[in-house]
């Protein structure tokens, strides 16, 4: 009688065993499954985009924060676009009337913005440029302006996106392609600060 009801025990322990290790199975196959999924569908992307190059200013990190997101994404290359004469966050009030950010959106002839370097390595290599920006009074951050003015975008896809709290993308893309002169420019995306990997997939996924 002890032997039966110790060999039901364990017959008991091994059928919960097996259950549990193909719970873990299925689990796992799930899992991969998914990865797969993610991994072709970034594929997708990239082949469709061809070479890539993320070109952004980032006044306070939330641009470079999408950027860093785009190339995962697409597995593309980064440029900063970085002033020689950083901004401070002072320089960045803009409620404050003579901070530098407001003198400069008052004053039009001072927003030339002079770059470390406005050269990308390989530049004829890459068939999409992202542009990234944030949004300064309904524009495109003018740091980026004297980027776009010194290379020829001629024969490449150009894509906009900017980042910001409240301001829509506005006509920034149009007006930085009036600036470029060349080059096939692509309705843009803006993005919220603290922007989401699927947010940033879900867009990528909609320009293929």
């Amino acid at each position: 009688m002890k032997l039966k009801k110790k060999l039901t025990i364990f017959l008991s322990g091994v059928i919960a065993l097996a259950l549990l290790v193909g719970c873990q199975s299925n689990k796992m196959s799930q899992t991969n499954d998914q990865a797969n999924e993610q991994q072709q569908s970034d594929n997708e992307v990239s082949n469709s985009l061809g070479k890539t190059l993320i070109v952004y200013y980032s006044a306070t990190g939330n641009t470079k924060e999408v950027a860093d997101r785009i190339a995962k994404e697409t597995d593309g290359t980064l440029f900063e676009i970085e002033p020689k004469n950083p901004y401070s966050d002072e320089d960045l009030n803009y409620s404050d009337d003579n901070s530098r950010v407001t003198r400069e959106y008052n004053n039009e002839n001072t927003r030339n913005v002079e770059l470390i370097s406005t050269t990308v390595d390989n530049w004829d290599s890459y068939d999409t440029v992202f542009i990234g920006y944030p949004i300064w009074w309904g524009i495109a951050a003018w740091p980026i302006d004297n980027f776009i003015k010194d290379n020829d975008f001629s024969d490449k896809t150009v894509i906009p996106f900017c980042t910001s709290s409240s301001s829509g993308l506005g006509d920034s893309g149009e007006l930085l392609e009036q600036m470029a002169g060349s080059g096939n420019w692509k309705e843009g995306q803006r993005f919220n600060s603290g922007v989401s990997s699927s947010d940033v997939q879900n867009w990528l996924n909609e320009l293929k």
